[in-house]
């Protein structure tokens, strides 16, 4: 079917008004018609579907990047907003905040939530309001005894798993159960004669059933390193070697590189973090970033597919989304 002659009038005009910002009286005299007339077939465009107008609400910054982040990563994701020059502490104090009313609204009733330890996660369950929620029980995901025998009595040392866990179980008047094993074991063969004890297997196989996982991300470059770094859990060696097979942070004590790849470093076979592909099969995966400096570590963990839900504060979501 030809376009009328009364078509594109209306699409010369339609043209001319809304993309090439013309008054109708420069339309009606470029036309040869009235202004009255310019009016009708602007009308008419609309009506024909020629001109289509759709309304947005302003879009802040944050909200701006949480659709580009989302689009990137395919990722639920969640910006708190704090300025540029706001101090740091401020910012993370922000998306603790965020993070733990985000939480709150995925625990749900008869479900067992998997919380991993660190500065992040004890800053999230913290600012936790609390309410009652029927059936709720909360698992370690790694575990948190230091075997360093300088740090045995740091009070971010043994008790660092049991703090987050416990606080989150009290919250919602929850269960809380504690995996009582060093976070790195000195041998292979020591970690899996424990897997097989009955007391162990019990809390690996409740972690199987998590169907919402929260955890933080770690990093040892830049910035202020995350506790599995600075607490000695780690000796000189361990890192030299992390470094040496280009490792770029953690997840849960689970070491990765750039790329996502973990199976082949050699410190993973000796930690009691949930493995990466056991954590991915969890249907709800919910992580916590609260520094630009955690952004490498970060992007290992999001091309590894381990997260589905993610916080994050305004200068960290802006160095991910434009590639920093």
């Amino acid at each position: 079917m030809s376009t009328s002659f009364r078509e594109k009038a209306e699409f010369t005009a339609a043209q001319m008004y809304y993309v090439q910002n013309r008054t109708m009286e420069h339309i009606a005299h470029q036309m040869g018609v009235s202004r009255s007339t310019v009016s009708r077939l602007l009308r008419e465009a609309r009506e024909q579907g020629i001109v289509r107008i759709s309304v947005h609400p302003p879009m802040d910054r944050a909200s701006a990047l949480e659709h580009q982040l989302s689009q990137l990563f395919g990722v639920n994701a969640h910006v708190a907003q704090a300025g540029t020059r706001d101090s740091a502490a401020h910012r993370a104090d922000a998306a603790a905040v965020l993070a733990a009313a985000v939480l709150d609204q995925l625990v749900e009733p008869n479900s067992i939530v998997g919380l991993a330890w660190g500065a992040t996660m004890t800053s999230v369950v913290r600012r936790l309001q609390g309410r009652e929620v029927p059936g709720v029980q909360a698992v370690q995901l790694n575990g948190a005894v230091n075997s360093q025998p300088e740090f045995m009595d740091s009070p971010s040392g043994i008790n660092l798993g049991m703090g987050v866990v416990e606080h989150f179980a009290r919250a919602y008047d929850g269960r809380a159960h504690l995996f009582a094993v060093p976070a790195f074991f000195d041998y292979e063969q020591t970690k899996q004669a424990l897997w097989r004890e009955r007391s162990t297997r019990k809390i690996l196989d409740m972690q199987r059933r998590v169907s919402l996982a929260v955890f933080g991300v770690g990093t040892f470059s830049g910035g202020a390193p995350s506790q599995v770094y600075s607490e000695g859990y780690l000796s000189r060696e361990d890192l030299d070697q992390l470094n040496a097979e280009r490792a770029v942070g953690d997840v849960c004590t689970v070491f990765l590189r750039g790329d996502g790849s973990w199976r082949d470093i050699e410190l993973n076979s000796r930690c009691s973090g949930m493995p990466p592909d056991v954590l991915r099969r969890i249907p709800r995966r919910l992580c916590v970033v609260n520094s630009p400096h955690k952004v490498a570590a970060l992007r290992a963990v999001l091309e590894a597919g381990l997260v589905t839900d993610l916080v994050l504060d305004q200068s960290t979501a802006s160095a991910l989304a434009h590639g920093r």
